[in-house]
């Protein structure tokens, strides 16, 4: 079955990540894939671009399915393969809606960490501003305190939404990696901490770690003030 499958992804994109970790988890290993380099502007390739018109990474087919955006190819994934690996959406109504609350408010954090990472590269010079700028990272800041305080509230090793593993990791843990990728201090954000260190050594994660974060431990400082 996995055979049938191909993944074009790019390494350490948070969005990519996820749906490998979910392939992992649903052991569908065997899976075809290609890494792609976005130096190399190579997610506008022909391949792609022939099921993924906005040329973006991931672009995941399944047979003559295409489910390019990463939420829904990982819900695709659980929903097709419920019985098997790893059950990734609880039965348990209250559990489930914890769980659907954690993946959705991954997406609030991934805009806000972009809006910071990605400012000077995206804004234009003449167009940046200061007050932008600290409006940005305000906002972050205040989103990385939600998060940690979510995790203070939890008993000491639990995942994102409790005991177990669950899709909310599936989608959250990418992005909390990045997050110290860019030089969030884990002795700062204590908690987040505990989870990215906990999570890291899941086999599914380990599995799909970033190859240039393995070849190239060193991240960068962006975050390292928050």
């Amino acid at each position: 079955m996995a055979s049938s499958m191909i993944l074009y992804w790019g390494s350490g994109s948070p969005p990519c990540w996820r749906v490998m970790i979910a392939l992992e988890e649903k052991n569908l290993q065997g899976y075809q894939q290609k890494l792609l380099s976005f130096e190399k502007n190579e997610h506008k390739s022909e391949p792609v671009m022939a099921i993924n018109p906005r040329g973006q990474l991931p672009s995941f087919k399944h047979g003559d399915k295409i489910i390019n955006e990463s939420f829904g190819a990982c819900l695709y994934l659980e929903n097709q393969f419920k019985s098997q690996g790893t059950q990734l959406i609880p039965d348990s109504a209250a559990e489930q809606a914890l769980v659907y609350q954690r993946m959705f408010e991954t997406l609030t954090l991934q805009q806000k960490m972009a809006d910071v990472i990605y400012y000077t590269w995206k804004v234009p010079e003449g167009e940046r501003h200061d007050s932008a700028v600290k409006r940005n990272k305000e906002a972050l800041s205040a989103e990385l305190q939600l998060w940690e305080g979510y995790f203070q509230k939890m008993d000491a090793g639990s995942y994102a939404a409790g005991k177990n593993f669950t899709m909310a990791d599936v989608m959250v843990f990418p992005q909390i990696a990045y997050a110290f990728r860019f030089g969030l201090s884990p002795e700062k954000f204590i908690k987040l901490g505990e989870y990215h260190n906990l999570v890291k050594k899941r086999p599914s994660v380990e599995a799909s770690w970033p190859p240039h974060w393995k070849e190239n431990p060193q991240g960068m400082d962006i975050l390292k003030d928050f």
